[in-house]
C-alpha cells in the first residue's frame, strides 16, 4: 500500500479505516476518497498509494489505474448525483492551487448549472446538502463493479 508519511492525509487514509478516511474505493495501485474540503458535493480525489508521486512521476501502471479510477469516479457520481458536468484535473504546485503538494492526486468534481454561489465567494464557506460519511457510503455502493 502506501509508503506511510507522517502528516500526509493520503497516506493516512490509505493505511486507515475506509469510513474514517472517507475512502470510496481501493484499487491495486491507487484509491479514491472524498475531499474533506469539497468544492461541491461528491468532490472526489484519486491518488496513487505511493507517496510523493506527482503527475509526472507516475509509472505506467499507476497512471493507467489513476485514470481508470477517475473514469469510475465519474460513473459513480453520475449514478448518485446526476451532475451536468465535471472538472477533472491535477493542481501541480501550491501556486497552481494544490493544497497538498507532496502526494500527487487528481480531482474529480461534479458540476451543475448555477452551483457557484455567494457563500464560497464572500465567506469562503461551502454548503453541502449531505454529510460526507453518507456521501462516501452512497458512492461506494454505486462504484462500478462493486
Amino acid at each position: 500500500m502506501a509508503d506511510a508519511q507522517d502528516g500526509c492525509v493520503f497516506c493516512r487514509a490509505a493505511a486507515g479505516d475506509d469510513e474514517e478516511g472517507l475512502v470510496v474505493h481501493r484499487g491495486e495501485r491507487g484509491f479514491a476518497l472524498l475531499n474533506r474540503f469539497p468544492y461541491a458535493s461528491g468532490h472526489l480525489l484519486v491518488a496513487p498509494y505511493r507517496h510523493d508521486s506527482g503527475f509526472d512521476s507516475l509509472d505506467d501502471a499507476e497512471a493507467l489505474e489513476v485514470h481508470r479510477l477517475a473514469v469510475q469516479a465519474i460513473e459513480a457520481l453520475r449514478a448518485v448525483y446526476a451532475p451536468e458536468g465535471f472538472n477533472v484535473g491535477w493542481n501541480l504546485g501550491r501556486v497552481a492551487g494544490a493544497g497538498i503538494v507532496d502526494h500527487g492526486h487528481a480531482h474529480v468534481v461534479p458540476r451543475w448549472g448555477g452551483d457557484t454561489n455567494f457563500m464560497a465567494v464572500l465567506a469562503d464557506v461551502r454548503v453541502l446538502p449531505e454529510h460526507l460519511v453518507e456521501s462516501r457510503r452512497r458512492l461506494a455502493e454505486a462504484w462500478p463493479g462493486s
